[in-house]
């Protein structure tokens, strides 16, 4: 099924990024975290795609369609609007993707926050999501 394997992408994605950042941070290396960054935003990307070949049959071709199909899932599902995914989405899109990992700006403390949001964004995902594991 291959919203699963959607769904296992976010989440090793969401582990490597995790322990990149680790590393990275351990050794200041800034290449480390701008990458860990990026497997962070690669998660949320996964996650995303999971949850709109589940509800619309489709995957989105670029990060302009994801945007524009979550908009769409939150007229369709008020949990969805509620939960807030396509202004999460955004909100993980301009700190990992375009801050961290191309404009190289490196605030850790955010990027620690950015972490718990990833995983809960996953979490949030994988519930609306009636699968068998």
């Amino acid at each position: 099924m291959k919203i699963k394997v959607y769904l296992d992408d976010a989440k090793n994605f969401f582990k490597k990024g995790v322990e990149e950042l680790e590393e990275g941070l351990k050794t200041n290396d800034q290449y480390k975290i701008r990458d860990a960054a990026e497997k962070l935003w690669n998660a949320v990307v996964s996650a995303t795609n999971a949850l709109t070949l589940y509800y619309l049959d489709t995957v989105p071709a670029s990060h302009w369609e994801r945007r524009k199909l979550l908009e769409k899932l939150e007229d369709l599902n008020p949990r969805i609007e509620e939960l807030g995914l396509r202004d999460r989405y955004g909100a993980r899109e301009r700190y990992l993707h375009e801050m961290t990992f191309y404009d190289g700006i490196i605030d850790v403390d955010m990027l620690k926050r950015e972490v718990e949001k990833v995983r809960k964004y996953i979490t949030d995902i994988e519930k609306l999501l009636k699968i068998e594991p």
